[in-house]
């Protein structure tokens, strides 16, 4: 009797009641009351008129008190702190170059904010090796101002990754207009950059860190190319109190003329450092960098002359039509001997999951797993190179997992279905990055005399959320799974918890927590290693707690398990929840305040909804939105960082009089807190 979906905050938001297995089709939903991710035109409209769905406005023009979305497209989570554990090989490097990405999570118009009641989404999840996220789009014909939708911004600051939004100034050949130009670089009577400014507060107001500035409309003089760099500095100044950054991409020069140099040169320079100072945080330098003597030697030797860091430079890699079977130079811009040239920013990754013909979610993610990790699916056993230079063995992964409480779940972000303690709350697939788990970040490192399992994330069974980690194949010897990479504060109250199940054969399970690094990269991880109580083949889900009795001042720098079958015999074992604590049920307080903002009907059985409510005081994961059955029952409609949600098809449950909803608090360890309720009347 439910529905949740597209909507903005932070939330995984559903469809309607209907198992679309089974081949039903879900209510439609009522007059369109769905938030979007935000998008302008810097000041100047089109002529004529905007498509269908879309909707033209001015930046210039916004403020937030006039944006009936904020609410709903406001990030909630900070900006982590992240640390760089010793690599699990040795030719991945930190300190030198790092990964940006530019993705299209959706078009320009009509991107939901917050997630869809569709599992077919690209739903990233390895933050553990790149250093920024652009959320790209933009069109001529839509918006060429975007700022990210707030799950996304949830999800990477989790990770300690930084998302800018895009300006994107297009060629003429796709509709651009130098007009628009001119807009962005205006000044006002007193010689301030009014755009600039709004930038900067749209950033601060949605709770994202900053843009990649993209001019690409050709026709411009050195008047409107000087203009273009104070304008930048404007930008820069204005969003340095913020800790606001930006992005240079490579084509518009010093002469104002669009020309891609592929490199830093003195055609592009000021627009990076000029001799006042920095202008821009890094600079994309396009994908014309092929001879490396010519283009990308000069541009770090250049970089490190002028006072900047080289790797703050990124050599534009197109992954967008062949991925990992894209012919890359990587001995130009990653040598393995050597130190490396400069950073990489891969265009388009979402290749992954766009070019499949099943876009299951389980098909996605090892896609995902061979473009990020590489073919042999472990990065601490790389498989010999053929062409793909993955990720994983170029640059170090970091983490954010420094302070307890911590809990995982293996929810990647989107599902089949939505599961709380084991039981399925909502039959509806889902997507919403928000409500994504800090993640392992390498994945998978197994470590066996044996035969190696098969280790993912499975989403046909989960204890919380949509996904849950399988491992699966014929122990012949003890295989060690490494999960998270730590810094955990031990003392002798110190609990650790594993929620598991298992579906096929005996097995014995240890956790392994790591008192200390590895010596060297690609060296042994020195787990300890912790019998933990494991349920028979199709007992169901077991919560079994070990207490650490780490003496104080430890620390834990890494988590694994441990499994041992019996005479080879085939196993299927599943981890629901890990979760590291110091006792005590750390219930978050209730919020307050729920009400329904704004409904809209089809006939009197299914309304659109905006929901808010007020954060209670102390910390928060996120927030849950469920219906309560006339039977008592629960269903899952949605959840956000944020404090407000669009449901954007609730159906009546027969000829009920009102539907009771009820908001939760979720923490750390994924305990909720007591309800607060309100109803909505039919």
């Amino acid at each position: 009797m439910l529905a949740a979906g597209a909507g903005a905050g932070a939330a995984a938001l559903l469809g309607g009641t209907a198992d679309p297995a089974s081949g039903a089709t879900p209510a439609a939903a009522p007059a369109d009351l769905a938030p979007y991710a935000s998008y302008w035109f810097p000041d100047t409209l089109p002529a004529g008129r905007p498509g269908p769905g879309i909707v033209w406005r001015s930046l210039r023009e916004w403020t937030p008190e006039s944006d009936p979305d904020l609410a709903y497209n406001t990030a909630s989570v900070p900006l982590a702190k992240r640390f760089t554990p010793v690599p699990p090989n040795a030719t991945a490097r930190a300190g030198q170059a790092r990964i940006a990405s530019l993705v299209s999570f959706g078009s320009t118009a009509g991107n939901p904010a917050q997630g869809s009641p569709s599992s077919d989404a690209y739903a990233f999840g390895h933050w553990a090796y790149l250093d920024e996220l652009v959320f790209w789009g933009g069109s001529a014909g839509e918006g060429i101002v975007l700022a990210p939708n707030a799950p996304v911004t949830d999800a990477a600051h989790r990770n300690g990754v930084r998302v800018l939004g895009n300006v994107f100034l297009p060629p003429v050949a796709y509709g651009g207009d130098l007009q628009w130009t001119r807009d962005l670089v205006q000044q006002d009577a007193v010689g301030r950059f009014p755009v600039a400014e709004q930038l900067v507060r749209v950033a601060v107001a949605y709770g994202f860190d900053g843009w990649f500035v993209n001019a690409e409309t050709d026709g411009g003089d050195s008047g409107l190319a000087r203009r273009m760099r104070e304008f930048l500095r404007a930008l820069q100044v204005r969003g340095a109190a913020h800790g606001l950054r930006i992005t240079w991409y490579d084509a518009m020069n010093c002469t104002g003329r669009v020309g891609w140099q592929g490199a830093l040169n003195d055609l592009n320079q000021e627009f990076f450092e000029d001799r006042a100072g920095r202008v821009a945080d890094t600079m994309f330098v396009d994908f014309g960098w092929r001879n490396h003597e010519e283009k990308l030697r000069p541009s770090g030797d250049r970089a490190d002359r002028i006072g900047r860091s080289r790797y703050e430079l990124w050599a534009g890699v197109d992954v967008e039509s062949r991925g990992w079977d894209t012919a890359v130079p990587w001995d130009e811009l990653v040598p393995r001997a050597g130190r490396h040239l400069v950073s990489y920013g891969f265009y388009r990754p979402e290749w992954t999951r766009n070019h499949l013909a099943d876009r299951s979610p389980g098909a996605f993610h090892a896609a995902e797993d061979r473009f990020w990790t590489g073919e042999s699916g472990d990065p601490s056993r790389p498989a010999p190179e053929q062409g793909w230079r993955a990720p994983a063995t170029v640059v170090a992964d970091r983490s954010t997992i420094t302070a307890l409480p911590f809990a995982c779940g293996f929810n990647i972000g989107h599902g089949l279905r939505w599961y709380e303690e084991g039981r399925v709350l909502s039959p509806v697939p889902w997507n919403h990055l928000g409500l994504q788990d800090r993640l392992p970040g390498r994945r998978w490192v197994v470590v066996t005399e044996g035969e190696r399992p098969a280790v993912t994330l499975d989403f046909a069974d989960a204890w919380r959320g949509g996904s849950s980690l399988l491992v699966e194949g014929r122990l012949t010897a003890p295989a060690e799974v490494g999960l998270h990479a730590t810094r955990l504060p031990l003392s002798r109250s110190t609990v650790l918890e594993l929620t598991h199940r298992t579906e096929a054969g005996p097995v014995a399970v240890e956790v392994g927590i790591a008192g200390r690094e590895p010596a060297a990269p690609g060296g042994p991880v020195p787990y300890t290693w912790l019998r933990v109580a494991a349920p028979g083949a199709g007992q169901g889900w077991c919560t079994s707690r070990v207490r650490v009795a780490a003496p104080a001042g430890g620390t834990a720098h890494g988590l694994a398990v441990r499994l041992t079958g019996r005479d080879g015999r085939p196993v299927r074992w599943r981890l629901g929840m890990l979760a590291v604590h110091d006792g005590g049920p750390e219930r978050p307080a209730a919020p307050t305040g729920v009400a329904v903002d704004a409904s809209a009907r089809t006939g009197d059985r299914v309304a659109a909804l905006r929901v808010s409510w007020r954060r209670a005081p102390g910390p928060v994961r996120h927030h849950e939105l469920v219906r309560v059955l006339p039977d008592g029952s629960r269903r899952f409609l949605g959840g956000t960082c944020g404090t407000a949600l669009y449901v954007p098809a609730l159906e009546r449950a027969g000829r009920e009089r009102a539907t009771v909803l009820e908001v939760r608090a979720v923490g750390e360890r994924y305990t909720a807190s007591a309800p607060a309720r309100t109803r909505y009347g039919w």
